[in-house]
């Protein structure tokens, strides 16, 4: 079942990409100077980077889904902590099915120096989104997004393309991209590699 849904989501990513993407290569985050960029990655779902191809991402920060009155940061409230950047519509089956699992990662790594941190997308109507945050017991923050201003800190990265999640290191450099619905199981180990790194956000 698991290889058959990311299969197609294999498929559907090519398709997506390839009307919303120019590819340049193999992989996800171009070498450009400074920062993350998102490009085609030649139809492949998940995506890891060493220390020395990792870039950051840029600023990124929103309203805060339950109170829109706050503004929440990445770099300023996860500053030397591994960030699990989960891109999700309460709208997406996918989601919806994966929240569990992110919200047992929150759960076993929140301890150890790392995050969920939610960007809710294409949820123009707040109240969704909250009460299905609200309903499921889950405790990561998320930014409210539905103009796209936040998720365009991951410069090229399609919207389209939902659920995604990149893993951000203690530099908030980009050292992990999965482009399909994830598990917890899936993304321990990757997680666990990184709070074992040296090193800490600027």
């Amino acid at each position: 079942m698991v290889k058959t849904r990311r299969a197609f989501a294999a498929l559907m990513l090519a398709g997506v990409l390839a009307t919303g993407a120019c590819a340049t290569g193999d992989d996800a985050v171009v070498a450009g100077p400074d920062t993350f960029e998102f490009v085609s990655p030649d139809g492949q779902i998940e995506i890891h980077y060493a220390p020395d191809e990792r870039k950051p991402v840029a600023p990124l920060s929103g309203p805060d889904l339950l109170d829109p009155d706050t503004t929440l940061n990445v770099q300023e409230d996860h500053a030397g902590e591994v960030v699990i950047l989960n891109l999700w519509g309460q709208w997406c089956g996918p989601c919806r099915a994966e929240s569990d699992d992110l919200q047992r990662l929150q759960e076993e790594f929140e301890p150890q120096g790392a995050t969920v941190f939610g960007i809710n997308l294409r949820d123009p109507n707040r109240q969704k989104p909250v009460d299905f945050v609200t309903d499921n017991g889950i405790t990561y923050p998320s930014i409210w997004d539905p103009s796209n201003a936040a998720v365009a800190a991951l410069h090229g990265f399609p919207t389209s393309v939902v659920p995604a999640t990149i893993i951000l290191d203690k530099q908030h450099r980009v050292a992990a991209v999965y482009l399909a619905e994830i598990t917890d199981e899936g993304l321990k180990d990757t997680v666990s590699g990184l709070l074992a790194e040296e090193g800490t956000a600027a």
